[in-house]
């Protein structure tokens, strides 16, 4: 075996992608079982229960949590905001990767998966999921065209790359919109229970409440994966790039939050605020924890300028935003009486099997394709320290990372 591919095995087989393997072997294995014997063998769903983690989580959340790319996309290209395109590209992979983890989750939770091309032929224009498959199906494609110049870069098939290059801005246009409109329409799936949904989470704006707050948790999205991945590569965080993209969320929370305790009163259920009851306490956990005290630190420059208080605040917004999507699709809606749903050992192994399989994928574009600035690439000194030795392969603006041991 030669040098290089001694480096090869070593890049691709080191112990947290082997961790990665062994977490998306039991998730194939758990499909198979789904798709031999029905999807009442591997979950806990019911006719009370006909929508549980899956939904809740791989596709709710994973949409809201994948709105990074066209924020930042939309910055750079719409507003002319170039300070934040060292960022771009780690974002729209990000994004893309979120999708597709999206339909992989359906694939397990729709009951005739072998069906989910239907939506092409089949027109119901009238379905509210119909919009949504097809706005899902059109920005999955969109993204993975964004997405192409890195593969274009690393085999430096040029015509492509000029090409894509070329309808760039129409791609983010096109990829905005159908965020926008899929986004939202997320909402709309629940604005037709008005008398099973809680009023605390019932609102006729439901699409307006849903696009805001993925356009908060879309930057939290981005601060998130940024430091994690600095620590993982060794690279240069771009905290000052960072703290101006943070801004973002407060301004969408500045929308939204007046817009929903006015929704609340307007709708007559004020007094649902102080009931002591457990829905009552979740609404205040979600909004306080996840809205009021992220929102007001952000605020605040040291917070902005330090990568510890970003990463903490980020969490914060996304886990108020996984929990406001709990709140709607599952926790919030009234059930008969007697009616309890706890998710099967397996609905959490197909879920953590999706989220190792885009962790993989991530990790594995880092170190293949050029992902990352040139001048964000390397903390020498800490990767020094940390005993791995860090080589970096030019190709154009961007570089991917080889991370190998020093003295492997």
């Amino acid at each position: 075996m030669s040098v290089r591919e001694q480096s090869l095995v070593r890049t691709l087989f080191t112990p947290g992608h082997l961790i990665l393997l062994g977490l998306i072997g039991l998730g194939l294995v758990t499909a198979i079982v789904r798709y031999a014997y029905g999807i009442g063998a591997i979950s806990n769903l019911s006719d009370d229960y006909p929508w549980g983690l899956w939904i809740s989580f791989d596709l709710l959340c994973g949409v809201a949590l994948a709105a990074g790319a066209f924020v930042t996309a939309s910055a750079v290209y719409i507003f002319g905001r170039e300070e934040f395109r060292p960022i771009l590209r780690p974002a729209i992979l990000t994004g893309f990767l979120g999708y597709l983890m999206v339909i992989f989750a359906l694939l397990v939770d729709l009951g005739h998966p072998e069906r989910i091309w239907y939506l092409i032929i089949f027109w119901n224009p009238h379905s509210v999921m119909f919009e949504v498959g097809w706005c899902v199906m059109l920005y999955t494609a969109v993204l993975a065209m964004e997405f192409s110049p890195l593969v274009w870069e690393k085999l430096q098939w040029s015509p492509l790359l000029r090409l894509i290059r070329n309808i760039t801005v129409v791609l983010v246009i096109l990829g905005t919109v159908l965020s926008t409109l899929h986004q939202s329409s997320l909402g709309s799936l629940f604005s037709i229970v008005p008398d099973n949904l809680n009023g605390l989470w019932y609102t006729p704006l439901l699409p307006a409440m849903f696009f805001f707050t993925a356009v908060a948790v879309g930057p939290a999205m981005v601060i998130f994966e940024s430091v994690i991945s600095g620590k993982v590569f060794k690279r240069a965080l771009e905290t000052d790039i960072l703290g101006k993209l943070a801004l973002a969320i407060p301004l969408a929370f500045a929308v939204y939050l007046p817009m929903k305790f006015i929704d609340i009163a307007v709708a007559g259920d004020a007094d649902l605020l102080f009931k002591a009851n457990l829905s009552s306490a979740i609404f205040w956990l979600e909004i306080i924890g996840g809205v009021v005290v992220p929102g007001a630190l952000i605020l605040l420059p040291s917070v902005r300028q330090s990568s510890g208080w970003l990463f903490g605040v980020a969490t914060m917004v996304i886990a108020g935003v996984v929990l406001n999507r709990f709140n709607v699709s599952l926790i919030g809606l009234e059930r008969p009486e007697g009616a309890f749903y706890l998710p099967h050992v397996l609905e959490f192994v197909i879920t953590i099997s999706i989220v190792s399989a885009g962790v993989l994928a991530y990790s594995l574009v880092a170190r293949f394709l050029p992902l990352f600035p040139k001048e964000h690439l390397i903390q020498e000194g800490a990767a020094a320290q940390s005993g791995i030795r860090a080589t970096s392969e030019a190709t154009g603006t961007y570089v991917h990372l080889e991370l190998e041991p020093e003295n492997g």
